[in-house]
């Protein structure tokens, strides 16, 4: 008998990422020496105001955007209410439709229906099997009424990876505005703003190695959109509150250094994830990779166990020292299946077995061996307890 704890395997890096040391090391003054206002206009304010630009820059030097068309947020979510919201608003003369798809995160799919209580009009795109929204079903869609289409860059349950750029070029050729939602991209995959199309992009720093509270969302210039806080006058006059300087700071260099290499890393990531793939294929029986085998983040495993629980799984695991996440709500206040399974055709039973684990930069061979050492007898035994488990023959 020992009390020692087992090894920690964090494989839950869509869930959130460890700010880097880096990142911290950037951020400290900032709450201490430098902890100026940047909307004053003394000596430690203007450090704090230039520290905030030079973040902007670093922000828009990584997606290919203009400086001043990176506006700081609070994470994904507001980024992702504001562009949204505020387009919304800024072109109820125009229309009231807004199109985007059955499987995106619930940042967006519970703006839609705020919105949709308020009289706008939103069409849910069906997708197929593998996750991917068809453009030519986007293009069906689009009326005479239609102010805002969304999709986004990829799924963060599936992996899956949308043809954004052929979206948007659909989008623009009606002369609509074009959004993505690229949240779960930033740091797994090159993103630019120019190749794909976006007239609006949200992202989040503690996805990327940066701390959690802080994001951005991108408004290509001439994109009508409304302000989405009322007060000051930061950050142009369009997002009011006194910023966070910190966090702000740790954004610009968490998003320089995750992009620096990002060809690099993400090569490394994909060998992880294939190789944990073939493992869970190979060894366990009836298991089914959900998302599109190919056009997936480097770093996403997803994966359905029929006949077993995914909450199930997940304390079977958190035991054994594995940190990962499930395709099913069941974590939630929401015992209903996940939304983006069940639109990729999953049955309820199927998606509610389903296990996400998701690599990052410090997980090495031997955390996939490991996983691979345990989740077979983790599945055998849930199995051996299911009364949704075939009875074998005597």
């Amino acid at each position: 008998m020992t009390d020692r704890k087992p090894r920690l395997v964090y494989m839950d890096h869509a869930a959130t990422t460890p700010t880097r040391p880096e990142v911290v090391e950037a951020m400290l003054p900032y709450f201490t020496e430098r902890f100026g206002n940047p909307s004053s206009l003394y000596a430690v304010a203007r450090e704090a105001k230039e520290a905030v630009e030079e973040a902007r820059g670093r922000v828009a030097a990584a997606i290919g955007a203009k400086p001043e068309e990176v506006f700081f947020t609070s994470g994904g979510t507001e980024a992702d209410n504001w562009a949204f919201k505020g387009v919304a608003t800024a072109n109820r003369k125009k229309g009231d439709h807004i199109i985007t798809s059955a499987i995106e995160h619930h940042a967006v799919i519970h703006t839609c229906q705020s919105l949709e209580k308020q009289g706008w009009r939103v069409t849910y795109l069906p997708v197929d099997e593998f996750g991917r929204v068809d453009p030519g079903v986007v293009e069906e869609a689009i009326t005479d009424k239609t102010v805002l289409i969304s999709v986004m860059t990829a799924n963060n349950e599936i992996g899956t990876i949308q043809p954004v750029r052929a979206i948007a070029e659909i989008a623009h050729d009606h002369r609509v505005p074009f959004h993505t939602d690229a949240v779960q991209a930033i740091g797994a995959l090159p993103v630019n703003v120019e190749a794909t199309g976006a007239d609006l992009l949200s992202l989040s720093a503690h996805k990327f190695g940066g701390p959690k509270g802080t994001g951005a969302l991108y408004i290509r210039k001439k994109t009508r959109i409304g302000t989405f806080m009322d007060g000051g006058a930061q950050e142009r006059g369009h997002r009011a509150g006194t910023e966070n300087v910190p966090g702000i700071v740790g954004l610009g260099r968490a998003i320089e250094l995750a992009t620096a290499d990002i060809e690099e890393h993400a090569a490394r990531l994909r060998a992880m994830r294939d190789r944990l793939i073939r493992g869970l294929l190979d060894t366990i029986p009836d298991t089914r990779l959900n998302g599109h085998p190919v056009e997936r983040l480097p770093n996403n495993v997803n994966v359905a166990f029929r006949y077993v629980e995914g909450e199930s799984i997940l304390l079977s695991l958190d035991a054994l020292g594995v940190a990962a996440s499930t395709g099913s709500a069941c974590t939630s206040a929401s015992l209903e299946p996940s939304h983006v399974l069940t639109a990729c055709g999953l049955p309820p039973e199927q998606a509610h077995g389903s296990l996400r684990l998701t690599l990052g930069s410090r997980n090495t061979e031997d955390d996939v061996d490991y996983v691979l050492s345990v989740l077979p007898g983790v599945i055998e035994r849930l199995r051996q307890m299911s009364p949704l488990t075939p009875k074998r023959n005597e």
